[in-house]
């Protein structure tokens, strides 16, 4: 039974609607903040894989709308790269983005090893590396559809992906607190001393704003014209490169592309690009195309594949625990700030942004606001780490383990 373009669209809105109702309902996947199309995406794949194998009734989708949503959404990511913001994060916040450099390099070294030991797709152990655990659900899905094209041919990767991201979103909301604790008792921090750089930050980040501005038809328009335009360049400049030395994924370049037209318009005055709006179409595009990825994951597939997988998302738990100690805090103060920053650090380094926020605030709640992490971490996680993870993947594509 094949669904057309209407029909496909309806089904990504119920999976929607599907995973917020069941996460509203039950209250481990609301704590831990699953995402909504990931549980109704996996429970929608869950029935879709009974009905073809026990009843013999197979349905398939359009899948036209999968890649313009997908690029949509990084397109996003690049035009809420402000690098202005640069200035507010100080020199912390380039010795924080060093740190995580570092870190994901080693969690893709660490995968591709231990794939490599136990006889699997090396591409697995990339994607239980820094595509899935920094990169979190979207850049796990747009890898993966990359991998499951030629030269790579590795047609679960989506599976793969979607269930690498679920562990670590849980497991960077688990071990966050822990960490931040034992640094505290261990280092005996004071939770009084901040950066004094960030002292009078909390006035205008943190305060309510009286007015909020409304998302309208013209400025919708005009976010939709910026995202269109980072689409069309993103591709043409993918096209033209394909098959030679600087061949990267299309999402790639729309990121790109949307991060150096946020800037020239910034710097020139020419318009201001309303972050909240394109937060809005960004994460409409996400949900989306993650609905679609998951409810098309081939369940049976994946079961071969749980040992391997559940080994190198272990050591990945461990590599975090120990980085986010031995590095993160001592390179980043060695005090309370760098202790939260810790904190946010294992949210963002395993799950996503909104896992290191409510780390800190766990650990803030308890012993005392921290400026400093509350800037440094937002910057960093929602998209100067998507930027670092798209040229580190590519590079370590370029070893010799993976098909060219």
């Amino acid at each position: 039974m094949e669904f057309n373009f209407y029909a496909t669209l309806v089904s990504l809105v119920f999976v929607l609607l599907l995973g917020r109702f069941i996460v509203s309902k039950v209250g481990f996947l609301s704590y831990y903040n699953i995402p909504e199309p990931v549980v109704g995406g996996v429970i929608v794949a869950i029935g879709l894989f009974i009905f073809a194998h026990y009843f013999g009734i197979k349905l398939t989708f359009d899948a036209s709308l999968q890649e313009p949503l997908l690029l949509a959404f990084y397109a996003s990511i690049g035009l809420s790269a402000d690098f202005a913001s640069l200035k507010k994060g100080g020199k912390i916040l380039i010795v924080f983005l060093a740190v995580v450099l570092g870190l994901l390099i080693i969690q893709n070294i660490v995968g591709i090893i231990l794939a490599s030991l136990m006889g699997v797709n090396p591409l697995i152990g990339l994607l239980g590396g820094s595509i899935t655990m920094s990169g979190g659900h979207g850049t796990g899905a747009a890898w993966a559809k990359v991998f499951e094209a030629g030269p790579y041919h590795f047609g679960i990767a989506d599976g793969v992906a979607m269930a690498c991201a679920t562990f670590g979103l849980i497991a960077g909301g688990i071990i966050g607190g822990p960490v931040a604790h034992y640094l505290m008792k261990r280092h005996k921090l004071d939770p009084k001393s901040h950066n004094k750089d960030f002292e009078n930050v909390s006035e205008n980040i943190f305060e309510e704003p009286t007015k909020v501005r409304l998302i309208t038809a013209t400025s919708f328009v005009e976010s939709l014209a910026l995202i269109a335009i980072c689409l069309l360049c993103g591709t043409l400049i993918a096209d033209l490169l394909h098959g030679s030395p600087f061949t990267i994924p299309t999402f790639v370049w729309c990121l790109f592309i949307g991060a150096a037209l946020r800037n020239i318009l910034s710097a020139s005055r020419i318009h201001h690009v309303f972050d909240r709006e394109m937060g809005v179409l960004g994460n409409v595009s996400l949900a989306l195309f993650l609905a679609f990825a998951l409810m098309n994951i081939n369940i049976l597939d994946l079961v071969s594949l749980a040992l391997p997988m559940i080994v190198i998302l272990v050591a990945q738990v461990v590599v975090m625990v120990l980085y986010a100690v031995f590095v993160t805090f001592r390179f980043c103060g060695r005090d309370y700030d760098a202790c939260v920053l810790s904190a946010g650090h294992c949210g963002f380094g395993l799950g996503a942004t909104p896992t290191a926020m409510v780390n800190m605030q766990a650990v803030t709640h308890h012993y005392g606001i921290s400026h400093m992490a509350f800037v440094i971490v937002p910057l960093v996680g929602a998209f100067f780490v998507d930027i670092l993870n798209s040229v580190v993947i590519s590079g370590m594509l370029l070893l010799p383990v993976f098909p060219k």
